[in-house]
């Protein structure tokens, strides 16, 4: 379950990184060229309506992902709660001591 969550949340993210990167900064709508790049289908005010719209759905839709992924981690993983918390693991081979360089 949280493996499909997860694939979901990336699609999101991906799509509402090119959603963002699509707008003017100035809200003029695609930010790939004039107004007239979308031809007759949508004049300027209608592109700038569709990717406002497209850009709070996606970030709805990222935040609650987001939120329902911690809370199914959050519930796995109730044995180790920090990093900081799990001592060293004890098959780690040490590494070989540096031969000591004679300082003049």
């Amino acid at each position: 379950m949280a493996s499909v969550l997860l694939v979901i949340h990336l699609f999101v993210t991906l799509a509402l990184i090119g959603l963002v990167l699509l707008q003017r900064s100035e809200g003029g709508g695609l930010g790939i060229g004039s107004s007239q790049g979308m031809g007759s289908f949508m004049g300027g005010r209608g592109t700038a309506n569709l990717l406002t719209r497209g850009t709070a759905i996606l970030g709805t839709a990222f935040f609650v992902l987001a939120l329902t992924l911690a809370l199914l981690n959050r519930g796995v993983s109730q044995q180790n709660r920090s990093i900081l918390d799990s001592p060293p693991p004890a098959s780690a081979p040490s590494a070989p001591a540096l031969p000591a360089v004679p300082t003049n």
